[in-house]
């Protein structure tokens, strides 16, 4: 078991390529507490990963050094694996799965990689660089189980003791579960007052499954848009660190996540890609008890995939009430449509699209169906909205 020692080792070893990353305070995030946020978005390459995976290389005797390095990774280790090992003169493979967004597929390649794509998850990819290892002799590096990989996590840690000493909680999302391991180990040792939140998405929830039935567990699938934490078994080594040092696990929706994404870009200026949003979107939706406290949560990456920005922002809006879609039915005659634009435009709202159908279902012969796509301002602002409508005389739906 590796101890604190190795934690400081990793923190030398990391300063000749890590980038300081400052606590932002963020108080619209939640009111009811005092948030800073952990900006590992700004890190090189993108994501906190390169920590652990620059550590682990370092660390790597002179005959593994020679035969080269393989990974698995949804992407973020990925160019932290392919990083360290280009600034160490050594080959390096990963397997990432063939959904990984083609940013950071290409990121990984411009990093000096070679790529190997993986029909599948993280956990096919894993199972593939597994072959790839017995076959061709390579060092693995595993993203997550593996004690060198957690120190360098785990230098997080250190640094939020230093940046906000009087720190009460923390809040971490969680995949495999590296990133808690190091970042509850480091924290809980130095002061075990401090509490330890991790999440994970709804759609991955491999750790909050295993520490709630007590053993290790396999998900039989996953599926969510924070594509950097979707691993289907937490690593046994991970799974002990957490049963041990962190207080609690929650799980965060789709709609949460992105709206989280929204809110960091829309008033923190910040970056984030679903894995590494989740912790703030546990702090939004009060999914831990932070309440009063001085509150730290990592954005642990900001790695997204632009091609699928435009439906998370749109997700994140509807989520926050800041669009919303009115169906209601109509009498098919001349002035409802002015009638209904009326009543929305006088209501401050924006109409968007109206979509516009002569049912053939309804029991009234000569009615119509009408769907408005408004722009809002929040979920009171909708209510009102509809009570306006209703008030006039309209059926909605």
């Amino acid at each position: 078991m590796f101890n604190l020692d190795d934690l400081y080792r990793a923190r030398y070893v990391l300063g000749e390529i890590l980038r300081r990353t400052d606590l932002v305070r963020a108080p619209k995030l939640n009111p009811e507490s005092d948030i800073y946020l952990k900006p590992e978005n700004l890190q090189i390459t993108g994501s906190f990963k390169i920590r652990g995976a620059y550590y682990k290389i370092s660390q790597l005797t002179e005959e593994e050094k020679k035969r080269g390095v393989v990974a698995c990774s949804a992407g973020n280790h990925a160019q932290g694996v392919a990083l360290g090992a280009t600034s160490h003169g050594i080959k390096s493979l990963i397997c990432l799965p063939e959904g990984a967004p083609i940013s950071k597929v290409e990121a990984t390649r411009r990093l000096g990689a070679e790529i190997c794509l993986v029909p599948g998850v993280y956990d096919d990819a894993y199972q593939r660089a597994m072959q790839l290892r017995d076959e061709m002799g390579y060092t693995f590096v595993h993203p997550f189980n593996d004690e060198h990989v957690i120190a360098g996590q785990g230098t997080i840690g250190l640094e939020l003791l230093e940046q906000l000493p009087d720190v009460q909680a923390v809040v971490v999302p969680i995949g495999g579960g590296g990133l808690i391991s190091g970042v509850a180990y480091a924290m809980k040792s130095l002061n075990p007052k401090i509490e330890i939140y991790g999440v994970q998405a709804a759609g991955a929830p491999s750790m909050y499954e295993s520490i709630k039935q007590k053993q290790a567990i396999t998900l039989p699938q996953v599926s969510t848009v924070a594509d950097g934490i979707a691993v289907k078994t937490p690593g046994d080594l991970t799974y002990d660190i957490c049963s041990k040092y962190v207080d609690d696990i929650c799980t965060v929706s789709e709609d949460e996540i992105c709206a989280a994404i929204l809110r960091l870009l829309e008033e923190e200026k910040i970056v984030a890609e679903g894995a590494g949003a989740v912790s703030v979107a546990a702090a939004m939706f009060n999914k831990v008890p932070i309440k009063g406290k001085k509150t730290i949560c990592l954005v642990s990456g900001g790695n997204i995939d632009v091609t699928i920005l435009n439906r998370v922002i749109n997700r994140g809006l509807e989520k926050g009430g800041r669009i919303c879609t009115i169906s209601m039915e109509l009498d098919d005659k001349p002035g409802q449509l002015y009638e209904v634009n009326g009543v929305i435009a006088g209501m401050g709202g924006n109409v968007l699209s109206v979509y516009h159908e002569r049912s053939a279902y309804s029991k009234k012969i000569n009615a119509c169906e009408l769907s408005v796509k408004i722009e809002t301002r929040n979920h009171e602002h909708v209510e009102e909205i509809k009570e306006s409508l209703k008030s006039k005389g309209f059926k909605l739906k």
